[in-house]
């Protein structure tokens, strides 16, 4: 009797497999340390695509927080579904005040170690280490631009290795930490050490920037100013506004608006070349 409970059991478990495609794959998806630091370990939250390339493009997602809190959970369900279109997705977990007592200068260090990590195990993750995209919201959309404009915060890692990205997707990002920008009060007199808009230069990969136009946070004239400055340097960049939201309104809890900024997000990686499903179209 016990035998024939524990037949169907393994039944049961396996036609849930069967009919659910993020358990089934269970096996693409993996936790990875990317870093030391003190007692803390930072980890990093990849799923691996099931395209049989081995050089797929990459997605790295900052949390957003005000670098105080936050968690990878933000950008899981933009993993997901970029998973599923051939790229390679990495949600980080990075320092923070509330769990680690740190500053804005170290969450920089920990991402410019992510994006290292991940371009030296490019070959073994099945990524091409030249098709690395940062992104982020708010203070992660920060991290992800700092990763492409910020010189410096390389800590003990390699230096050799880049942190630019390919590409930056930004959901209402911080970028300015001027005394009239975000977060002056944590960075004081260093703003221009770690200020994005402080910071432009040539070279700044194509950026996609979503803001909502009731942002209680970031301005409106700044980041068209951002997007201003970029233009001036040859760069691209994209600025889409929402009419009438607030700062966060990109998350998937707005289902519509989260569904409608994934279409644009897409339109822009075509645009550029790095949806994988149009690369040969």
């Amino acid at each position: 009797m016990k035998s024939r409970i524990h037949t169907l059991l393994g039944l049961v478990i396996l036609s849930t497999l069967l009919l659910n495609p993020s358990s089934s794959k269970a096996q693409n998806h993996v936790v990875e340390t990317y870093k030391i630091v003190g007692n803390d370990s930072l980890k990093m939250d990849i799923y691996l695509s099931d395209e049989q390339k081995k050089d797929k493009p990459a997605m790295v997602f900052f949390f957003g927080g005000g670098w105080v809190s936050g968690s990878w959970e933000q950008f899981r369900p933009h993993a997901l579904h970029f998973s599923k279109k051939g790229f390679v997705t990495i949600l980080v977990d990075y320092r923070v005040a509330s769990r680690q007592k740190t500053s804005p200068f170290d969450a920089i260090e920990d991402a410019k170690s992510a994006m290292k990590y991940v371009k030296k195990n490019a070959e073994r993750l099945g990524l091409d280490s030249a098709k690395v995209i940062a992104s982020g919201g708010s203070a992660g959309g920060h991290l992800a631009a700092t990763t492409a404009t910020v010189p410096g915060f390389e800590g003990q890692d390699n230096g050799i290795i880049s942190t630019k990205p390919v590409a930056l997707l930004l959901f209402n990002p911080v970028i300015d930490n001027g005394p009239a920008g975000y977060g002056y009060d944590r960075v004081a007199e260093r703003y221009k050490d770690v200020s994005p808009l402080h910071n432009l230069n040539t070279g700044v990969p194509p950026t996609l920037f979503f803001l909502g136009t009731k942002d209680q946070l970031i301005p409106v004239e700044t980041a068209r100013y951002y997007k201003t400055a970029m233009e001036k340097l040859g760069s691209y960049c994209e600025l889409i506004l929402y009419e009438g939201q607030p700062h966060g309104f990109f998350n998937y809890k707005n289902r519509e608006i989260y569904e409608q900024t994934i279409i644009e997000t897409e339109a822009f990686l075509k645009k550029i070349g790095l949806l994988p499903n149009s690369e040969t179209e």
